[in-house]
């Protein structure tokens, strides 16, 4: 295959933590990345999630792979390591993970505990900046890194509940990493896509309701699939677009556009 035809991300090295099954979104990005010719490293939560999420890694030819709880302490930096040494460099990081305890998700936001709301933020917050900062040393020639958020973090989305704040944070953190990370040539990305039928979004409230009413509002008249998300992941981290970091990309058939 000569220069001109081979694929636009040829030897760059991607991690994608947050695969849970085929309809994840995360399984959307890592498929992506590899039809543009990216090696791909894949995890799983734990032994249970494994049967689900080692045959896609299989197929996504993934010479990576492992369990990854960002909350038990050393599971991350075990993960980093072995990507060293395999590897030796990452060009690409994908955070699509999030959590908040079943009991402070589905009450309001008044009801929810220190504890609950303490575990959400640091699951779906703040294991992205300790991903960030393990992966910068990897990044030796820039890189890009993505955060899946939500329009919840922005507008107040019925029955969201905790997890507006935490989307928020994460949206911010987005922003002062790309401030921080900008002079190494590390973009940093909050993806922000439309509702999905995915495992971990199941466990919203009336979420059949969200999708409909999404559906309803988006000008495209359609929902987005994960592939979507996926492809707009695989073009921000080409160098098509180099110059373009920090802010949140919707991925939703423009439905966040309208009132």
């Amino acid at each position: 295959m000569n220069e001109q035809t081979r694929p636009i991300l040829a030897s760059k090295k991607a991690l994608v933590v947050g695969i849970a099954n085929d309809q994840s979104i995360a399984y959307g990005c890592a498929r992506a990345f590899r039809e543009a010719g990216a090696d791909i490293a894949v995890t799983w939560l734990n032994e249970k999630a494994r049967p689900h999420v080692e045959p896609l890694a299989r197929e996504l030819e993934a010479p990576i792979t492992g369990a990854l709880n960002v909350a038990e302490p050393g599971q991350l930096e075990a993960l980093f390591e072995q990507i060293e040494r395999k590897w030796g460099q990452l060009d690409i990081l994908v955070h699509s993970i999030a959590f908040a305890p079943m009991a402070d998700l589905q009450g309001g936001l008044l009801d929810c505990s220190a504890e609950g709301f303490a575990k959400a933020m640091d699951i779906s917050c703040h294991s992205f900046v300790r991903m960030a900062r393990l992966a910068v040393p990897l990044m030796k020639d820039g890189g890009t890194m993505f955060a899946m958020s939500y329009y919840g973090a922005n507008r107040v989305v019925p029955n969201y509940n905790v997890m507006g704040p935490v989307k928020a944070a994460l949206e911010a953190s987005c922003r002062y990493l790309a401030y921080e990370l900008g002079p190494q040539r590390i973009r940093v990305h909050a993806i922000s896509p439309g509702p999905l039928k995915t495992r971990a979004a199941s466990g919203l409230k009336d979420f059949e309701l969200l999708l409909n009413e999404a559906a309803r509002k988006a000008p495209l008249g359609e929902l987005v699939d994960i592939m979507d998300v996926g492809y707009t992941c695989a073009y921000l981290a080409t160098p098509f677009a180099h110059r373009v970091t920090g802010g949140t990309v919707y991925v939703d058939g423009g439905t966040n556009i309208v009132a």
